[in-house]
């Protein structure tokens, strides 16, 4: 089996990796904290070798456990196990910058030719019977009692991601499976890259003065800079990426280029050219479907809902469905208001996707009295950091301090020191990514390059953030919109979540847990944003150094909920398709099945899914989101219960709340389960009227 195993995954690889030459990302990382990512020394050239040579070692060292001639227990199968893959780990984190942060031509290629066979590592894996044996001797020994309550979780964790992946199919199954999560595999990366060349390939023109019209200063030079970057000659360009599109939609005066804007980013994959993603798309869904027949589900939705909270595609549906009805109301009446502006203008024409952004402003505005870009002048990218490390350091008494002597990837990558400011100890490092440029996917995101435990030895974690905003001028502050500021919250959520992990098993560590609960910690941090004591300190004007008044404060706190029905629907809208897309025994024509699926849903015209299918890299670039889009509501309904708590301790940072918030969530991991270690937390189960009490819709009746 041995010798079979080397056979499969070397043959095409005899040679490609020398003692003469030594690979710098197969080696141990150096340095302080127990050794960081040498990125100064990494080149595309290096990956290939580099993940061949960990592929091989990791079978080495499962070989050595499967075939271990001692009784199975769970220091020499179990524990073991989480020893395993270290070289490997190392190198999929950089492998993972290289392919979210510095795509390129070079690296295309091999990140096509590699992700199969990564994949086909974890088949080996996942389906060595004679591991699985050893994992399930564990699993049913009567001395298992007798472990820690954290050992015990760990063994539950091993056994059923062997069986949810095939460990007890028969051959001839196992080796569909196998074959089909290659092919999987190749397919993600594919609907990846053809996503960033979409984003990358396309703009919006800004040729003449008057193309800026309502335009900011700060996006105004934001597009200038884009145009300068991108050798273009003309005044200025709008980037196909969420964070360049969107604040174009909201403040541009020129329908005809919002409306340029909207397509070409609601087109992205949806271009019947080299970079469509729809036949891509499709395959995926009949490979899925296909997968979890073989494992006995369903469909893949059932298979996909098989660890996490929910359980079961009905109980999500239920969720969605009964947010979805009031929250298309309010779009309505939201509608309404923008029409009567629009009107009022002498404008002949009803309200379109390209044009609600634009309009919903101008009702906050006329609501409201607030104008976004009266408050935006106060949103500083640089004083909101500083103001989340103070609500970290509040919460759970972290302190961060930036350190200049660890390598990064690329110059726009700050590093920071972590530290617990009651004991001194350090237990992390945070990177922070902050600005868009060419080859880096679109969006905001969390990673772990390595996760915190003590397996062997303390090994502290190292996390980053990663965002997509514009830089504007040179020597200029980065301002920011409340959206991308509520943003910027919800990824250091998740940061937080791996830097207060304090447990001993990697697997359970930090944000390590149910899909539909690993947005629960980065969702609740989002709520401090707007606490006096952030506004007060961190919300300050760029020219003057002053706080936001009072009274401007006031109008933001009056306006917290407008425009939730939008963003509501766009997030849902794209859940439920998700979802009916994983139910769903055959999709030929993705879109028919979307504008059907949306007329079904009665989806108001003005508004399109915030991931439409051919461009929805949540659920077609990995499967990690499939059939689990619902998960941003679902962990919405447990933070706004969960905040619940500090409003009725009548302080947003009253200790002894924040205290069973870090020891029953930010702190445990995946130790205990989510359902029960929330109990322990509020002491009861998440309420869904919290999440409506905090959109200001209708409470649902039960």
């Amino acid at each position: 089996m041995k010798n079979l195993i080397y056979a499969i995954v070397m043959s095409a690889t005899i040679g490609a990796v020398t003692a003469q030459t030594k690979n710098p990302l197969t080696e141990k990382w150096q340095g302080n904290y127990g050794g960081v990512p040498n990125f100064t020394q990494y080149k595309v050239s290096d990956i290939k070798p580099a993940i061949l040579e960990a592929i091989k070692e990791n079978l080495a060292e499962i070989d050595k456990i499967a075939n271990n001639p001692k009784p199975a227990t769970f220091a020499n199968t179990v524990e073991a196990m989480e020893k395993t893959g270290r070289m490997l780990s190392r190198i999929n984190a950089v492998f993972g910058i290289y392919s979210s942060n510095m795509n390129s031509a070079e690296f295309g290629p091999v990140e096509t030719e590699m992700s199969p066979l990564l994949s086909d590592l974890g088949n080996k894996i996942y389906q060595n019977s004679k591991l699985f044996k050893r994992i399930e001797t564990v699993y049913n020994s009567p001395t298992k009692t007798k472990l820690t309550k954290e050992q015990q979780r760990l063994v539950w964790l091993y056994y059923n991601n062997f069986v949810r992946e095939g460990a007890k199919l028969n051959a001839t199954s196992k080796t569909k499976v196998a074959e089909i999560n290659q092919k999987l595999a190749g397919l993600f990366t594919k609907f990846s890259q053809n996503l960033l060349a979409e984003e990358h390939n396309a703009y919006v023109a800004l040729k003449t003065e008057a193309d800026f019209d309502g335009l900011p200063t700060e996006i105004k030079n934001a597009a200038i800079a884009e145009a300068k970057e991108r050798n273009l000659n003309i005044m200025g360009c709008i980037a196909n990426t969420r964070s360049s599109i969107e604040p174009f939609l909201t403040y541009s005066n020129k329908r005809d280029l919002r409306e340029k804007a909207f397509i070409i980013f609601t087109k992205r994959g949806d271009n019947g050219n080299e970079f469509d993603n729809k036949a891509i798309a499709v395959q995926i869904l009949k490979l899925r479907n296909e997968k979890s027949k073989l494992l006995g589900f369903k469909s893949f939705a059932h298979w996909s809902l098989s660890n996490t909270m929910a359980q079961k595609p009905e109980k999500t549906m239920d969720l969605m469905l009964s947010v979805w009805t009031p929250a298309v109301e309010k779009v309505h009446q939201d509608v309404a208001d923008m029409q009567k502006i629009v009107d009022a203008e002498g404008g002949n024409f009803k309200i379109a996707p390209w044009d609600y952004r634009h309009y919903a402003e101008k009702v906050r505005k006329a609501k409201y009295d607030l104008d976004q870009n009266e408050v935006k002048p106060y949103l500083q990218l640089e004083k909101l950091r500083e103001g989340m490390f103070w609500v970290a350091g509040q919460l759970f008494n972290l302190s961060f301090k930036q350190v200049n002597d660890v390598p990064v990837y690329h110059p726009d990558v700050r590093v920071w020191e972590v530290s617990n400011k009651l004991t001194g100890k350090v237990v992390g490092l945070w990177y922070f990514d902050p600005y868009a440029r060419a080859g880096k996917r679109s969006g905001a995101w969390m990673n772990a390059y390595r996760e915190q435990q003590r397996v062997d030895g303390d090994v502290i974690t190292i996390v980053s953030n990663n965002c997509n905003f514009i830089k504007g001028n040179p020597n200029e502050p980065i301002l920011i919109s409340w959206d991308d500021a509520t943003t910027l919250f919800h990824e250091f959520g998740h940061a937080l979540h791996g830097l207060c992990s304090n447990v001993k098993y990697p697997s359970l560590s930090g944000t390590n847990v149910a899909r539909d609960y690993v947005e629960f910690p980065s969702q609740i941090l989002e709520r401090w944003l707007a606490t006096p004591e952030v506004l007060n300190q961190f919300a300050l004007h760029y020219q003057t150094n002053k706080p936001l008044p009072k009274e401007l404060v006031d109008r933001i706190e009056k306006a917290a909920t407008f425009n939730e029905g939008f963003s509501t629907v766009e997030t849902i809208s794209s859940a439920l398709v998700d979802m009916k897309l994983h139910l769903s025994e055959n999709v030929e024509d993705l879109t028919k099945f979307e504008n059907e699926t949306l007329a079904s849903l009665k989806m108001p015209a003005e508004i399109v899914m915030r991931h439409r299918i051919p461009q929805f890299g949540h659920i077609f670039s990995s499967d990690g989101y499939a059939a689990g889009y619902y998960g941003y509501l679902w962990a919405d309904v447990i933070s706004a219960d969960a905040y619940e708590a500090f409003t009725e301790a009548k302080d947003p940072y009253d200790k002894t709340v924040a205290k069973r918030l870090y020891d029953n969530v930010f702190s445990i991991g995946n130790t205990i389960d989510a359902e029960t270690a929330y109990k322990k937390y509020r002491g009861k189960n998440p309420n869904t009227n919290a999440l409506m009490r905090a959109r200001n819709f209708p409470l649902i009746k039960k």
